[in-house]
Parts: structure tokens; C-alpha cells; sequence
């Protein structure tokens, strides 16, 4: 009991963490109320050596793909299976994952030099879209599982003494629009702001790639675990940009029932 009450608090201490590191990203993104953000320095002021910038800021962006990206392939699930149990197992991936993050907020070096500037009514539609992605991508955690997704749930089945079930597979509201509705709704935000900075752009640059290179290693490995269930509903949702136009022909075709979650 007494272990299984320690994976529970390890749990809660993990997710606030991410909580943590999630508002300071709102802050951080949209140049909000934080002392440090992606344009703006503790030390105002201070001159900017660009090729350092640039550097650290890719190094602090890599660290957190390769964290992010490996740990949550099936192989990495299998080697530190037998260190540590399962159901501390997605806690220490979000703590790891937002640490880092916190560490890419401490340590980045903006760059602030203007890419685009605007203003009027085409600032404030580029405001409304960049908190629609934030709204997306929140969202779409509670579409499917939240804290399953952010370990809660596997630390209060084992507090109880069950077993961990698997998810099934679904494809709820905005699933059935695109395949991964929480990195379009990051791409948004990221993407879409009055004053866009160099420092700014090489964030939305870098990420992009992350998570265009990540879906592709997370695509394979649904496709592995769900089989032609995810591939039909693969071959008849897009990925990420929404389908304007309709469905097309031949996609109204009856379809097996899903079995399992996208993750």
C-alpha cells in the first residue's frame, strides 16, 4: 500500500509539473506576462550574439525531441519495463518531458529581430487563431483520455489494486476531422502571431519539423498496434490539415469499428 501510495503522489507531483510548464508555454509562445518568453529576456537590453542563439536554442529544442520522440517508442516501453513499474511509467515521461521544457524556457536565447509585424484587424485575427490552437490542443486531450495521457490514470488503478486496461481505440469530435488534432492545434499556436521574430520563426521552424518527422514514427507504430483498423481510418482522415472539400470517393465505405485510441 505503501508503494502504491508513493506511485500516486509521484503521479500528482509529475502532472503538476507539466501544469507548470504548460502555462508557462502560453506565456512563453505568446510573449504573456513571464519574465523570459520567446522574444523577450530577463536582461533587457543585453546584446544578442546570434550564432550562439541559434546554437542553444536548436540544442535546447533537440534535447526535448530526442526525450520526447524516443521514450515513447514501444522499444524504449519494453527495456525500462523491467527497471520501473508500469504504472509510474508515463509519469516519469511527462516529468522528464516537462523539465525539460522548463530548462528550454530558462535557457533560450530570443532573437529579436522582426520577421513580420502587423497590425488591425490582421493582428487580431492571427491573436484569436494562435489561442484556438492553444484551445485545440488542450481539448484534445480530454477528447480521448487526459489523464491517461498524463499518467494520472494508471497511478490511481494501481493505488486501487486493478490492473491496467488497455484504451480502446476511438475517434472522437475533432479525431474524425484530422488524425492528430492536438499538433495542429500546437502548429497554430506557434504559427500564428502579429510579430513574428527571427527567434520566433526558428521556433515555429524547428518544431514543425519535430513533430512532421514524430508523427511518422507515431503513425508506424499505431498501425502496428491497431492494424488495419487505423490504417482504413488512416487511408479516410487527413493528418493534419482538414478536408475542405468533402470526403472522397470511395470513403463512405463501411469501415470496421474501431478497437482502439489514437495516442
Amino acid at each position: 500500500m505503501f508503494a502504491r501510495l508513493l506511485i500516486l503522489l509521484y503521479a500528482i507531483v509529475s502532472y503538476a509539473v507539466f501544469t507548470v510548464s504548460f502555462l508557462y508555454a502560453l506565456g512563453f509562445v505568446g510573449n504573456y506576462v513571464v519574465p523570459k518568453s520567446i522574444d523577450k529576456s530577463i536582461d533587457v537590453g543585453s546584446p544578442t550574439n546570434l550564432s550562439e542563439a541559434i546554437v542553444v536554442n536548436l540544442l535546447l529544442m533537440s534535447l526535448f525531441a530526442i526525450q520526447h520522440s524516443v521514450m515513447a517508442r514501444p522499444a524504449f516501453k519494453r527495456w525500462w519495463g523491467k527497471f520501473l513499474p508500469v504504472a509510474c511509467q508515463r509519469s516519469t515521461y511527462v516529468l522528464l518531458s516537462s523539465l525539460i521544457l522548463l530548462l528550454l524556457f530558462w535557457q533560450w536565447r530570443p532573437i529579436p529581430t522582426p520577421i513580420w509585424q502587423t497590425s488591425g484587424i490582421a493582428a487580431l485575427l492571427l491573436i484569436v487563431v494562435h489561442w484556438l490552437g492553444w484551445l485545440i490542443a488542450f481539448a484534445s486531450t480530454h477528447m480521448i483520455d487526459h489523464f491517461d495521457l498524463f499518467g494520472l490514470r494508471q497511478a490511481f488503478v494501481a493505488f486501487r489494486g486493478t490492473e491496467i486496461s488497455g484504451q480502446s481505440f476511438r475517434t472522437p469530435l475533432l479525431y474524425k476531422i484530422v488524425r492528430h488534432p492536438l499538433m495542429l492545434g500546437f502548429l497554430l499556436a506557434f504559427w500564428a502571431t502579429p510579430a513574428m521574430t527571427a527567434g520566433h520563426l526558428l521556433f515555429a521552424i524547428a518544431n514543425t519539423v519535430y513533430i512532421l518527422v514524430a508523427l511518422q514514427f507515431e503513425e508506424r507504430d499505431l498501425i502496428a498496434e491497431f492494424g488495419a483498423t487505423y490504417q482504413d481510418y488512416r487511408r479516410r482522415v487527413p493528418m493534419l490539415v482538414p478536408r475542405l472539400f468533402g470526403r472522397r470517393r470511395g470513403d463512405d465505405r463501411q469501415s470496421p469499428r474501431p478497437v482502439g485510441a489514437p495516442r
